[in-house]
């Protein structure tokens, strides 16, 4: 009678009972993952900076292999190597660097061809690259994954306002190296530089934007992201670097 009014105990309650603790495991990490998704996925969400704070979560060899990853315009699977954990970070930096970087060399090369064409002309730094620069790049990489997230929610497709904009700005990178080349003062060699630039930054972005939504009916959102990246190389090259 005794054995048998044990066997009658709830075993989710008994020590060593695994399949109860790992259910409550589950549910747990469940719950978690529901949080930590909420802020981006609801409307005020979006506009709380303490959402975006776990997202700035990532070592340097992270960041390495996603500007490692920028660079291979023609991959398409950028999306999925950051799916686990998007970042903000490399949209900060790489802007920011990015900034600085045509503010400086773009003066450099106004200089430099400037003496090629004649070496007595007097020249000064323009401190209005550094404003220019920055309008327009912070305003490129905020407001373009900003639209085509509303764009996309709006067309009731699948849209991370985070992953947009990890992106976008990784897809920056490109730009930060091919301006140390843009300083040559050869004009055709320029403007082939940063054509070949904005078509390889152009291609990451709308092949990465292609792989990401669904339906044939946002190809023209694709395409138009492709020239928007290329919009953005040719203002690089006549603003900083006539």
């Amino acid at each position: 009678m005794e054995e048998s009014s044990y066997t009658g105990l709830p075993t989710s309650h008994l020590l060593g009972s695994v399949p109860a603790v790992v259910t409550e495991e589950n549910n747990a990490s469940k719950h978690v993952e529901a949080f930590e998704q909420q802020p981006a996925n609801n409307w005020r969400g979006v506009f709380s900076i303490s959402s975006y704070s776990e997202y700035f979560n990532v070592d340097t060899d992270v960041v390495l292999i996603r500007l490692i990853s920028s660079l291979n315009p023609v991959a398409g699977d950028f999306f999925s190597k950051i799916d686990a954990n998007p970042d903000l970070y490399g949209l900060i930096w790489i802007s920011t660097t990015l900034v600085f970087v045509l503010a400086s060399l773009g003066n450099l090369a106004t200089f430099l061809m400037q003496k090629h064409v004649d070496n007595s002309t007097s020249w000064s730094f323009d401190v209005s690259y550094v404003n220019v620069a920055a309008c327009s790049i912070y305003g490129y990489a905020i407001v373009v994954p900003l639209a085509y997230y509303f764009f996309l929610q709006y067309m009731g497709s699948n849209a991370s306002l985070i992953r947009f904009w990890c992106m976008w700005g990784y897809s920056l990178t490109i730009f930060i190296m091919s301006s140390f080349l843009l300083i040559i003062p050869v004009e055709f060699l320029r403007w082939v530089i940063i054509l070949l630039t904005g078509v390889a930054s152009a291609s990451f972005v709308a092949l990465n934007l292609r792989s990401y939504i669904e339906g044939n009916e946002l190809s023209v959102a694709i395409i138009a992201a492709f020239f928007l990246q290329m919009a953005l190389a040719i203002f690089i090259k006549v603003w900083f670097f006539p």
